[in-house]
């Protein structure tokens, strides 16, 4: 992601804030589409590759695996013909903007080579293995486009190479993607796979998981699509400004539920709950603990944070940032919800909370955006992200009773509040520098870290966690291990 962010601050510096936005609205609509070819596979297939494991049918997992593969293929080849031929469509009817035309059209050529990667690394995630997503998805596209980027800029290119670029690194990722799935995939892809209960399945339980990530995927960009159709490009670009610093918040939580989906199903497979219930409780607190650094220097410094990545220019969306991050924070405070959701099965659940929460988020963006602009698209998506992580949260404890509400866990987060308020309280009065955040942001770990083991917060689990991180680096831990166990 750190990649990826340095991709994006290397962009728009270079181009014009108008050219940004566009920028932006063109990856919006692409990943819509790009969502839609998936056909829910991803989350899907990871699913059912590792229930059926739990169970021992590998038959069926080598079914599942060819599907998910075909089935993608195929959807992202149509879509990708449809995108390119409505490009302009989309460009002059709906956002009033024709320059839009053509990035839009040449990122419809990325289609395929995007659902073919993304399908790679869920296979590999149904097996318990991040190599796919960690090697491709995460570190070779998102290092690929600051390279070529900085070609665009040597060369000092046009605004269309800022996009030939972008669609360079998706080629040459999925090529690499598909020649270490030949090499490396645990079982053998059929050429043909005939009609068997286990790809109707699939199927079924994935077009669900479609539907959520097409109205998450909404509710997520609906900020900025509707920004686009109420106000110029250049309030877009100051509006994904924020939004991209705002989605490190959730960084923490993604990478946990990348293993979480698979490991969790099979063990609600074999009808281990009150395993499952313990490692939820566990991975709340440690996801709360690992994104509150980056949440305190966003919502307490928001100004000089985006001057420094992004310029002065960028500084009025300071307001906005604030408010995204107390909104996206939701989503680690509340825990795994949503990927427990999917291990247990509960595609359906998930689909009609989140179809609630978007119709929500676009009733209030057409309500305050055109008086408030960016704040009003923050307060929109704050408010629609809280009340579906709200809903999620009661709906999987009614279900499962998994939570993340243990005594030790809301000793964390009044401490954390505490300190905060202060923090904030204190940082008027001083002259607020480059390097200021990042002090106060070494101190409070430092006084959080003591005021933890004061309160006795940490509890036998985490002793647990601490080994199986010490063994997994080959570090040793004693020390701290001590420290904790005087403190439970």
């Amino acid at each position: 992601m750190l990649l990826g962010f340095i991709g994006r601050v290397m962009v728009v510096r270079y181009i014009t804030q108008g050219e940004y936005g566009i920028f932006s609205l063109a990856l919006v609509i692409i990943s819509i589409f790009g969502l839609i070819a998936t056909l829910g596979l991803p989350e899907g297939s990871a699913r059912q590759i590792a229930f059926y494991r739990g169970k021992g049918d590998t038959l069926k997992v080598q079914d599942i695996v060819s599907s998910s593969i075909q089935f993608s293929l195929i959807a992202s080849i149509v879509l990708s013909i449809v995108c390119f031929f409505a490009s302009g469509f989309i460009s002059t009817e709906v956002f009033h903007n024709s320059e839009l035309s053509a990035p839009l059209r040449m990122f419809s050529f990325t289609l395929p080579f995007l659902t073919l990667t993304a399908i790679s690394a869920s296979v590999f995630r149904g097996f318990d293995r991040v190599d796919a997503q960690i090697y491709f998805q995460d570190i070779l596209r998102s290092a690929l486009y600051p390279l070529l980027l900085l070609g665009v800029v040597l060369l000092n290119l046009s605004f269309l190479g800022v996009i030939y670029a972008y669609v360079a690194s998706i080629v040459l990722t999925c090529v690499a993607a598909i020649i270490y799935t030949i090499k490396k995939l645990p079982v053998p892809v059929k050429g043909e796979v005939a009609a068997n209960p286990a790809r109707k399945e699939l199927l079924l339980f994935s077009l669900p998981l479609l539907g959520v990530n097409v109205i998450m995927m909404i509710m997520v960009w609906t900020d900025t699509l509707m920004l686009g159709y109420f106000k110029a490009p250049e309030m877009v670009g100051l509006y994904n400004a924020a939004l991209p610093l705002a989605n490190l918040i959730i960084i923490v939580i993604n990478s946990v539920g990348f293993l979480y989906i698979p490991i969790t199903s099979q063990l609600y497979a074999r009808n281990e709950k009150e395993q499952m219930k313990r490692d939820f409780a566990v991975l709340a607190k440690w996801i709360f603990l690992a994104t509150l650094p980056i949440s305190f220097i966003l919502f307490l410094f928001p100004d000089t944070i985006l001057n420094l990545c992004f310029g002065s220019q960028y500084v009025s969306a300071a307001f906005a940032l604030q408010i995204l991050v107390s909104g996206f924070f939701i989503n680690p405070l509340t825990g795994p919800n949503f990927h427990a959701m999917i291990a247990i099965g509960k595609s359906r659940d998930l689909m009609w909370i989140f179809a609630v929460s978007t119709a929500m988020n676009i009733a209030l963006n057409y309500l305050l955006i055109p008086p408030l602009g960016i704040i009003g698209a923050a307060v929109a998506s704050t408010s629609s992200v809280a009340v579906a992580n709200a809903a999620i949260s009661v709906r999987l404890y009614h279900l499962s009773r998994l939570h993340p509400v243990t005594k030790n866990y809301c000793k964390s987060i009044m401490l954390a509040a505490v300190l905060m308020g202060i923090v904030y309280a204190s940082k008027h009065f001083l002259a607020i520098s480059s390097w200021v955040p990042f002090a106060f942001l070494a101190l409070f770990i430092v006084v959080y870290a003591f005021l933890l083991l004061l309160a006795k917060s940490f509890d036998e689990e985490d002793i647990t966690l601490l080994l199986e991180i010490e063994k997994r680096l080959g570090l040793n831990f004693s020390w701290l291990k001590r420290i904790l166990k005087r403190f439970i």
